[in-house]
């Protein structure tokens, strides 16, 4: 439970940055991945983690390289971060993660079409919330 509630408040802090200023700052998104990966480690579930990392920032990267105006470059730094920490929960939760935020980010967009609102959707938010739900679904 210390664990879900220390990355639930990392990812409340990320979330309120993208939904304020439209971005990921470094300081967080960076610092954060290397130490769920590093507590990840130290708790026997490293593989997983690093291949979460590996394969959502994979995933995001080449999005942002397709089309940088689709996903920021922080979108892509904190998947590291979202990555290890669904992953080192094994391929299922991670899934659950990855998919979950793409259908956030959909249906929010959905929305801001159908009032046609010019607003922008910090996809952040969705890694965000689809992280933590998996978290707090999966741990003890």
């Amino acid at each position: 439970m210390l664990v879900a509630l220390a990355l639930s408040a990392w990812l409340i802090t990320l979330s309120a940055f993208d939904i304020r200023q439209r971005r990921l700052p470094n300081v967080l998104t960076l610092p954060g991945a290397a130490i769920v990966l590093a507590g990840a480690a130290i708790a026997g579930y490293g593989r997983g983690a690093t291949l979460g990392a590996a394969a959502l920032f994979a995933a995001y990267a080449a999005v942002h390289l397709i089309a940088p105006a689709a996903m920021g470059a922080g979108d892509v730094k904190l998947a590291i971060g979202v990555g290890a920490s669904t992953g080192a929960l094994g391929p299922d939760a991670w899934a659950l993660a990855a998919l979950l935020a793409a259908a956030l980010t959909m249906g929010w967009a959905a929305v801001l079409l159908a009032t046609r609102s010019d607003a922008t959707v910090p996809h952040g938010v969705s890694m965000c919330i689809s992280a933590a739900a998996v978290l707090w679904l999966v741990l003890p």
